[in-house]
């Protein structure tokens, strides 16, 4: 049927309709819209899949419900379950059911030998109690009866509350009354005044004065009491001492009781084990029972007199007097014990008892060195030489004894000592010093040199190992002696310093070790070190330096001198050498020695441009311009030696002399000849900002730019002249330019910034910074600019964030150091610069800044070390520093006069 011919027939208008006679539509659900839910039957659907035409026919249902039936599924077979499992599909299962039981009898051999090995490993890692004891249960068999006798018994410590049988009845209260009336006294009276009514309660004032005097005298001999022995109370202080009393928590209380419990289970188990006796003891006195501890600290004595740490504390505990007796108990018990006899010298009172009683400890022990060492230490000069005579004989393998001997006799008999001594003992090497140190004192300087080889030798055929850093630290002791023994030192160094350093190692080898020395502020065997390495390398001019670096810092002039002059004899082309000789004899005043040096090294070195410059130097600094200016000139016409810096210092000359117009040639010259020494083009634009022609000044600047665009200062000098002349664009523009072609330059970004600071443009500057910070975040300087902009409050935050930054940059531990400065936190100001100043000492601005401090905070004594320390220095760094130095008025000037003088420079701008 179509939809069409389902559709209901039109009526004719104005009829009625009876809606239910009509035919419910095919999806209609009763009670749907009224919240209802629909279901569907069997009877709605029919019969999933048809059945067979036999059965059609019959319409037998019984028939159609077999064939649903599924062997393998049941009567839960579907739709899908009809003919879906048949022969073929119980046969392959049967095959594979076949195949799972083969593989399973495979695999169960070797499950079951992998299951056996992890049980017998997991026995083996967790045995049980039983298997652990086995083999000392075997061996209970071999112990003998009397060890099964002598074991203690238990006894019954359970902790379980026991019934007691005893009974107790207790007392009637008319018992009582009756035994307090018969007893009641005429100082009994009552509360009312009046008789006291029958029966009433009285108060006995006499017994309660008599306890009272009871409990005071408790207390007092309580607190009189003492291990020392002292009863004498302090009527004084004795409230004090009342007040002074620690009363015991509950929780402490409780403490004791356990501990006591538990150490009187020690001691009744196993009455002869000492450390429960004392530990009972000191329990005991802890508890403030001192009696109860004396007790068991002498039971402790009776039970175990074979231990002296028991007699030990028992004497502790008692009084002086009564320790006494229970020391000679102690020794009388044990002869033997050195701890016992050295406990009961110390109880007495005067040296003549001690002596006493430790000559007696040694008539019993005599082979103790420490009874020994103690009789002698509290015995007279000769007393003690007769004391240790006998104790070399008693103890003669102990060199202690044999060298306080030697220490005690004369120096004749000393060295008999020190023979018997070395023949007693043939390994000691502490007998071979003392023999070198005795003869040293004794006014025989050679004699260390022949003692020292015998003695390493001698120890050497006895089997002696020969420590080499033992022995330097044997040298070293000797210098620091009292008085040094110094020959000693050299003796001991020159022996041992080359000892197991193999050949390839040992100039390394010995550097370090004079090094080490150094630090440690053994300068004379660091000197015996360098002495023994320029003996077996005289060419090689670091040892030299560093030889002549220890001369100067702790040596005379004329040591220095010497050790200088034989450096240039061993390394005549080493031209470093020569400057330092001829330094040291300018610095002391010696021109002509310094001239006579360097003369002898133009000979020996005719190219070299460093001694021609300090040649130049001497005269310049004497201001002998005429001689420096000579010595210049002739560098400049020999070919090797004329340089750019030759050519900057006859700038310099003439720059001093004034004469503007030679100064001007010599620096056109040079640029000629040197185009690429930026310097030469810097000195010439400043030479024109001097005569005032800027636009000469500009060119100068421009030409070096151009040649050198790498040159950080000439960019940095072109922008300040157009700065000063009053053209901050172009001097903006020539930093950015710069910026470009110089990328992460912060001294090219601390420029910009400090134009745009000084032009008044804060907000531009503080954009520079951040700009700057970002391209370089790790520059000091940069850092230090931005504490130093920051507004006051925020200071403090920007130095925190300059500090994560770099830590350990001096730019920023000095711009640290200024904020304290500010705040008047003197102690952490000065630590602050004292650090800037060791992480970079040859920046001279830290230094003026450390040395004013010094002078607002400080005492001339601090004032007088910030400036030596400059001086050692030599700072020639510094934005302020360099500024005031290169000055033309400031060219001569001492360093201390320049220092000055960068200090009154410090509230300039830069």
């Amino acid at each position: 049927m179509s939809r069409q011919g389902m559709r209901p027939t039109p009526l004719p208008p104005g009829s009625k309709v009876d809606f239910n006679a009509l035919r419910a539509p095919s999806n209609y659900v009763a009670g749907l819209g009224r919240g209802a839910s629909g279901f569907t039957t069997r009877s709605d659907i029919g019969p999933s899949m048809p059945g067979a035409d036999g059965d059609k026919k019959e319409g037998g249902a019984a028939g159609g419900d077999e064939t649903k039936f599924d062997e393998f599924l049941g009567n839960d077979a579907g739709v899908l379950g009809a003919g879906a499992y048949d022969d073929e599909d119980k046969e392959a299962d049967e095959v594979w059911d076949h195949i799972e039981d083969r593989m399973e009898e495979r695999r169960k051999v070797q499950r079951e030998a992998k299951l056996k090995e992890e049980l017998e490993k997991f026995r083996a890692d967790n045995p049980k109690i039983q298997e652990q004891f086995a083999d000392l249960k075997r061996k209970l068999a071999e112990v003998p009866v009397d060890q099964w006798e002598s074991i203690p018994d238990i006894g019954d410590y359970t902790i379980k509350k026991q019934k007691h049988l005893d009974r107790f009845t207790p007392v009637p209260d008319s018992l009582l009354a009756s035994a307090a009336a018969s007893q009641a006294t005429a100082s009994a009276i009552d509360a009312s005044g009046l008789a006291t009514p029958m029966g009433g309660a009285t108060t006995d004032l006499t017994a309660i004065g008599a306890g009272r005097n009871t409990v005071v005298q408790l207390k007092l001999d309580k607190i009189s009491d003492s291990v020392s022995g002292q009863t004498v109370v302090d009527p004084k202080g004795y409230l004090t001492d009342l007040k002074s009393v620690t009363l015991k928590s509950d929780a402490e209380i409780s403490d004791i009781k356990k501990a006591r419990l538990l150490l009187k289970s020690v001691i009744s188990t196993n009455p002869r084990h000492a450390p429960g006796w004392i530990a009972a003891a000191r329990l005991e006195e802890v508890a403030g029972k001192l009696q109860q501890a004396r007790e068991l600290a002498m039971k402790g004595c009776e039970m175990c007199p074979s231990n002296e740490d028991v007699w030990l504390e028992a004497a502790r505990l008692q009084t002086p007097e009564n320790a006494k007796a229970i020391l000679a108990r102690g020794v009388a018990a044990l002869p033997d014990s050195v701890k016992l006899w050295m406990q009961a010298a110390r109880l007495e009172q005067t040296d003549e008892a001690k002596k006493r009683v430790l000559l007696r400890a040694l008539e019993r022990i005599p082979q103790s060195v420490r009874l020994w060492k103690a009789v002698v230490e509290i015995s007279e000069e000769d007393d003690a030489r007769v004391l240790l005579s006998r104790a070399v004989e008693c103890c003669p393998q102990h060199v202690e004894l044999w060298l306080a001997l030697a220490r005690l006799e004369t120096y004749e008999n000393a060295r008999k000592v020190l023979n018997k001594a070395r023949q007693a003992v043939p390994t000691s090497a502490e007998v071979w010093i003392t023999a070198s140190k005795l003869e040293e004192a004794n006014g025989q300087p050679a004699m260390p040199d022949k003692i020292i080889p015998r003695g390493i030798k001698s120890l050497a055929a006895n089997g002696v190992v020969i420590d080499r850093d033992w022995w330097l630290k044997e040298a070293e002791s000797s210098e620091k002696s009292h008085p040094p023994h110094l020959a000693t030192c050299r003796a001991i160094v020159k022996e041992v310093v080359g000892h197991g350093v193999e050949e390839e190692d040992r100039k390394r080898t010995s550097m370090a070790d004079a090094e080490e020395c150094m630090r440690r502020g053994s300068a004379e065997t660091a000197r015996a070190i360098y002495a023994h390495a320029l003996s077996v390398f005289p060419g090689k001019k670091s040892i030299w330096r560093r030889a002549a670096q220890l001369e100067k810092a702790s040596g005379t002039a004329e040591s220095l001198d010497a050790l200088l002059r034989k450096a240039v004899q061993y390394c005549p082309q080493a031209e470093v050498l020569w400057l330092m000789a001829a330094k040291e004899k300018w610095l002391s005043g010696d021109v002509a020695g310094a001239r006579s040096i360097l003369e002898e090294a133009f000979v020996r070195n005719p190219d070299s441009e460093e001694i021609w410059l300090a040649a130049f130097k001497v005269e310049f600094e004497n201001a002998e311009l005429d001689r420096a200016r000579l010595i210049l000139a002739k560098a400049r016409e020999h070919a090797p030696a004329s340089t750019a810096r030759v050519w900057m210092k006859s700038a310099m000359v003439e720059r001093e002399a004034g004469q503007a117009t030679e100064e001007r040639q010599l620096l056109t010259e040079g640029i000629r000849r040197f185009p690429s020494f930026w310097k030469l083009h810097l000195m010439l634009g400043q030479l024109e900002e001097r005569q005032g022609h800027a636009d000469a000044a500009r060119l100068a600047y421009a030409a070096g730019i151009k040649r050198n665009m790498d040159a950080i200062p000439l960019w940095v000098a072109a922008a300040r002249l157009e700065e000063r002349g009053g053209n901050v664009a172009k001097a903006r523009a020539l930093l950015e330019q710069a910026r470009l072609k110089n990328p992460k330059q912060p001294a090219l970004w601390l420029a910009a910034v400090r134009t745009e600071t000084r032009a008044q443009n804060t907000k531009a500057a503080e954009a520079l910074m951040a700009k700057a910070l970002q391209d370089c975040p790790d520059s000091g300087p940069l850092w230090a600019e931005t504490i130093n902009m920051a507004p006051r409050p925020q200071r403090k935050s920007r130095s925190v964030d300059a500090l994560k930054k770099c830590n350990d940059d001096p730019f920023v531990v000095a711009a640290v150091a200024g904020l304290f400065w500010a705040d008047r936190k003197v102690d952490k100001a000065r630590s602050w610069f004292n650090r800037a100043v060791t992480l970079n000492p040859d920046v001279g601005d830290f230094w003026a800044s450390y040395f004013k401090f010094e002078c607002q905070f400080g005492g001339p004594e601090q004032q007088e070390a910030v400036m030596k320390r400059f001086v050692a220095a030599e700072p020639r760094h510094g934005e302020r520093w360099q500024r005031v130095a290169k000055d033309p008025a400031n060219v001569h000037q001492k360093p201390e006069a320049l220092l000055k003088r960068v200090v009154l420079d410090l509230d300039k701008d830069l």
